[in-house]
């Protein structure tokens, strides 16, 4: 029988866990958490996205974002505003705030990355994003 280090999915898993720990330690005094700072990272990409868009995207069940742009729009850091083509339908956007919110984390998000990925050289970093990407991208949703 294999044991537990030898199976690939309970090692992303763990890997999973100990990111989310780290990044909302790090977002703690904001009164943020990880999925928050997932939206604003999007958003910041993004010229505007739709509630379903930012689910399917992310995700995230489309309740969950419901509440987390509610919160962010508490902050000041995200707003809903009418879809230029759809008026029925709101698009959520990142406000000026919370674009400098996110210039404010930058540093600590790196070093929070470079804890985690500590025992990795800068190749092997540079191969694992790819990896990542590619089995995220090309992978069954």
């Amino acid at each position: 029988m294999r044991g537990l280090h030898a199976d690939t999915g309970y090692l992303l898993y763990r890997l999973g866990l100990r990111s989310g720990q780290l990044f909302n330690s790090f977002l703690q005094e904001s009164g943020l958490r990880l999925r928050h700072y997932a939206v604003l990272r999007f958003l910041a990409t993004a010229e505007g996205a739709l509630q379903r868009e930012l689910s399917a995207r992310l995700g995230y069940d489309p309740s969950a974002i419901v509440g987390l742009i509610d919160d962010l729009e508490k902050l000041g850091f995200a707003e809903r505003r009418p879809a230029p083509d759809d008026r029925r339908s709101r698009i959520v956007v990142l406000t000026e705030e919370g674009r400098a919110f996110l210039r404010g984390t930058d540093e600590a998000g790196l070093r929070v990355t470079n804890d985690l990925l500590g025992p990795l050289d800068a190749a092997e970093r540079e191969t694992l994003q790819a990896l990542l990407l590619r089995i995220v991208e090309d992978g069954p949703n």
